[in-house]
């Protein structure tokens, strides 16, 4: 059996593509992600499709070079925390950023049921404008 981490981790150290399809097969069909305040995609998307299209399929077409590089993975029974940095050059202004997050993933049986996203939107924002 796999552990919560390694599920997690999964999502995370392939390629986009890999990273993409790792995730769809672990996401519970009615999960919230909650993206942070101050984040471009800010909000709570309920549902594997609100998700793909309100924050995955933004971040795919709206970045150039969009990365989230995980450094530290903890584990605490049924949540999963990833410390990281994102990396990414925003295509409408041609700035780009570098900014430390934090991800914390609560799973089900093996499925993200939840995830709630730690980030300093300054510098996010910085390249937004």
């Amino acid at each position: 059996m796999t552990d919560n981490r390694d599920i997690i981790r999964r999502t995370y150290e392939g390629s986009s593509e890999e990273n993409g399809r790792n995730l769809l097969a672990v996401l519970s069909p009615e999960v919230e992600w909650t993206e942070a305040e101050g984040f471009p995609y800010a909000g709570s998307y309920v549902g594997v499709d609100a998700l793909m299209k309100g924050v995955f399929h933004r971040l795919a077409t709206e970045w150039d070079g969009y990365k989230a590089e995980v450094h530290t993975y903890l584990a605490d029974g049924d949540r999963v925390a990833a410390f990281g940095v994102y990396s990414g050059t925003y295509k409408a202004t041609g700035k780009s950023m570098t900014a430390h997050f934090a991800h914390l993933y609560e799973l089900k049986d093996g499925r993200i049921v939840r995830m709630q996203q730690y980030v300093d939107t300054a510098l996010v924002q910085r390249a937004l404008r």
